[in-house]
């Protein structure tokens, strides 16, 4: 089964193979709540560790999703401009965002495992 990583910012990231595919956590999701839009970025769009890669709004407010990983935007998830509300529904699965490839493995390692992951969740409870 593919790892999956995590950031402070609540992104996950699983690695298929080369590709890294990026969403926000249930965590995020639920303090978003309702998601009513999603901007993705564009298919081919190099992105470094730490830039914007997508944006998403909420009845509540609007928030950005950053790269987790540098790496070049190989897919988004074209499902959610239709069903924003897939990331409420299905966070970890059909809610991702982007697929990256040519990341690397260094920067993967350096993300939190979901125990490390759960452990800062409970600190900031």
């Amino acid at each position: 089964m593919p790892e999956t990583r995590f950031t402070q910012e609540h992104e996950w990231i699983r690695m298929d193979g080369d590709t890294a595919v990026v969403g926000i956590t249930d965590y995020a999701q639920q303090q978003l709540g309702d998601i009513v839009y999603v901007e993705l970025p564009a298919v081919g769009k190099a992105l470094k560790k730490g830039d914007e890669a997508a944006v998403v709004e909420s009845v509540k407010a609007a928030s950005e999703v950053y790269a987790p990983l540098s790496g070049t935007v190989a897919a988004v998830n074209e499902a959610l401009a239709a069903d924003p509300a897939l990331v409420n529904q299905a966070a970890a699965d059909a809610g991702w965002f982007l697929k990256l490839t040519g990341v690397a493995a260094a920067e993967f390692g350096q993300l939190m495992d979901e125990a490390a992951y759960k452990k800062y969740l409970a600190g900031l409870a």
